[in-house]
């Protein structure tokens, strides 16, 4: 499931470091958490639906990967 470019926007004006912020961790999180969100909503409608859950798990797998960094970079 892909994003609204709108839907994209805002997360990206949100959690922002900068004005030409577009790819920090921080913003990779909060752009996976969304589609996160979104794919959990799908497949809820759609039980049968596995390369959406082979999708999920990636994307659950970088987020994590994501989360390690950060908490690597903070100590």
């Amino acid at each position: 499931m892909v994003l609204k470019r709108s839907s994209k926007k805002t997360l990206i004006t949100k959690h922002r470091k900068h004005a030409k912020d577009t790819g920090s961790s921080q913003v990779q999180l909060a752009i996976l958490n969304e589609r996160i969100v979104e794919l959990t909503k799908h497949l809820k409608k759609n039980k049968k639906d596995e390369s959406s859950r082979r999708g999920l798990l990636k994307i659950v797998a970088e987020r994590r990967a994501h989360q390690k960094y950060l908490a690597a970079k903070k100590k």
